[in-house]
């Protein structure tokens, strides 16, 4: 039989440093396991705010380009307006004529 020392167990020496290791091991366990539970809800929560905000850039963009096409239309309308012909044309359907015209008028047969 050996002798030990007062205060101390006969217990061999690796299951000391077993027991802290054990400790470490659970540490960084439990830490990559809430890092892993953070990202993910993270990933989660900003892959839906990225969906939001494409539906609403999509609702944005249709909103441009019928906008836009508005506009175009009015650009065509403004440079038509700079055209005299087109202006007479406005004007004979409103019943205006120029002095020497002659308005001719059709009348529609009921036959």
């Amino acid at each position: 039989m050996g002798k030990t020392p007062v205060g101390r167990s006969a217990a061999p020496t690796g299951q000391g440093k077993s027991a802290g290791t054990r400790r470490r091991l659970m540490l960084w366990m439990t830490f990559v396991v809430v890092f892993v539970i953070w990202a993910g809800y993270t990933f989660l929560v900003q892959n839906a705010q990225i969906s939001d905000k494409s539906s609403q850039l999509a609702a944005q963009q249709a909103s441009k380009e019928e906008t836009q096409k508005k506009l175009d239309q009015l650009k065509y309308e403004v440079s038509r307006l700079k055209d005299p012909e087109y202006i007479g044309q406005l004007a004979r359907k409103k019943g205006y004529y120029l002095p020497e015209e002659t308005p001719i008028q059709v009348e529609e047969s009921g036959n």
